[in-house]
């Protein structure tokens, strides 16, 4: 892969430890940004975004893939600063809410660059997203062609066209370039949509980010797809492009990717693929998931092999593979006790980091300024919960209170799945590049957890 650190391959590109033994991100002294930003804080190494992007986009060339896209997953990191990075770079943008809809479009997404998820898309976001041209809907259930079928009969009988109806592109034509909406609810093309499948294709991941078995609530089974793909082809005003899966998160494997492509290319011959996500990312410097380059290359490979020329459309869509290891956050230590462990708290926890406690992830902790330690810790968070752990079996040099610790890969699913449980204000953003840092993202309040209330 493109990026490199001089710490472990955990901590973001450019890391290193500086003459006075604390750790650098984005060339920005951790302590001085616990010192002027406040802890927890989240720091992101911008260019590391930047580079991975760069290594998805250029690994699709070097495969041999003329159309290959690359849709960052938003829920990763659904940060506007992110965001906008992201459609600088080119890329498209995957979203699975209104919400997401709306955080893209705002950060500079084209329409057009979007691909809509979701196995309950609201009435709501699939107007929205019709209104706004979105390039893709990924259609996940029967009941949602019912639900767009009804929509696009509002939109056409409220602006019927004087020459009479437009005829659906057919699903082999070329893409074209969209025209924006006129106003309101005017649409001047055909929708283009996906249908999801799941095709019983597991891999070795935590059963709550495993999507791709036959039992799942996202997406058509095999069995289905048949009779939902002439059931969309029958609607008026859309316009069928593709198929797409996602099979799991977190897979650090490659083959369950090219069982994926072979049970895709069994739906029949479409100019659009989708083959989602998953690629994991390494949280403890023990883990090492496959490159970039190999894992595109896999992909291309398999889909090639399958039937997908290099002139038909191939998309993926990473997000923790994106944003997780550009990412680290800062906590400082408010007590140490020992009982039958050692007890390290720190003044975050599952407010800002909630993926020990659901999936029981694992991570590594440092001190920021005394890095190499040996002292077994658990290093806990603050709320009231016992299963408020963030790293069970931390080694760290005799922690104090006071001490900065430094998590890395946290640059996914940390401030998507933030809370203010306990009442704990949600952290800062901070993006650091060559040696400047600046809150992209500040701090939350007190006064903002009752911005909302009504009294």
């Amino acid at each position: 892969m493109v990026t490199g650190t001089s710490l472990s391959h955990v901590f973001p590109l450019g890391s290193r430890l500086n003459e006075r033994g604390r750790l650098e991100v984005g060339g920005c002294d951790t302590i001085e940004l616990a010192r002027e930003y406040g802890t927890p804080a989240y720091i992101v190494a911008e260019d590391d975004l930047r580079a991975r992007a760069r290594a998805f986009v250029q690994a699709g060339r070097q495969a041999g893939h003329d159309d290959f896209h690359v849709a960052f997953a938003s829920k990763a990191f659904p940060c506007t600063a992110v965001l906008e990075l992201f459609a600088r770079e080119g890329l498209w943008c995957d979203v699975a809410s209104g919400g997401e809809l709306h955080l893209a479009l705002n950060a500079g997404f084209e329409p057009e660059r979007i691909v809509l998820h979701g196995n309950a898309k609201s009435e709501s976001e699939l107007r929205t997203a019709l209104d706004r041209g979105v390039g893709l809907i990924v259609i996940d259930n029967f009941d949602e062609i019912d639900r767009l079928e009804l929509l696009l009969a509002d939109f056409q009988s409220a602006h019927a066209p004087t020459g009479g109806a437009a005829h659906a592109r057919p699903r082999d034509a070329p893409h074209a370039a969209r025209p924006s909406p006129i106003g309101e609810g005017l649409r001047t093309h055909d929708q283009d949509v996906l249908i999801r499948v799941t095709p019983d294709v597991r891999g070795d991941t935590h059963d709550h980010i495993s999507t791709g078995q036959a039992d799942s609530k996202f997406g058509f089974g095999m069995a289905q797809a048949e009779e939902a793909i002439a059931r969309i082809e029958r609607v008026d005003g859309l316009s069928l492009r593709g198929v797409h899966a996602h099979i799991g998160s977190q897979l650090l494997e490659l083959e369950p990717f090219r069982r994926e492509a072979a049970e895709l290319a069994k739906l029949g011959d479409f100019p659009v693929w989708d083959v989602g996500g998953g690629l994991g990312v390494a949280y403890t410097e023990d883990q090492h998931p496959p490159e970039i380059e190999e894992y595109v290359g896999a992909i291309v490979q398999a889909a090639h092999a399958h039937g997908l020329s290099p002139d038909r459309r191939l998309l993926i869509e990473p997000g923790r593979a994106l944003s997780a290891n550009a990412g680290v956050t800062l906590y400082t230590v408010e007590s140490v006790k020992s009982n039958v462990s050692r007890w390290v708290a720190v003044d975050g926890g599952m407010s800002d980091n909630l993926r020990p406690v659901l999936y029981g992830a694992t991570y590594e902790a440092h001190v920021a300024d005394r890095f190499g330690g040996q002292t077994r810790c658990v290093l806990a968070g603050k709320h009231c919960e016992s299963g408020d752990v963030i790293v069970r079996d931390a080694l760290l040099d005799d922690p104090r209170p006071g001490d900065v610790i430094v998590t890395p890969a946290t640059g996914a699913y940390a401030y998507a799945m933030a809370s203010n449980y306990n009442g704990v204000p949600r952290p800062p953003v901070v993006f650091c590049k060559d040696g400047d840092a600046r809150v992209v993202v500040r701090r939350e309040s007190f006064e903002d957890m009752t911005a909302r209330d009504v009294r």
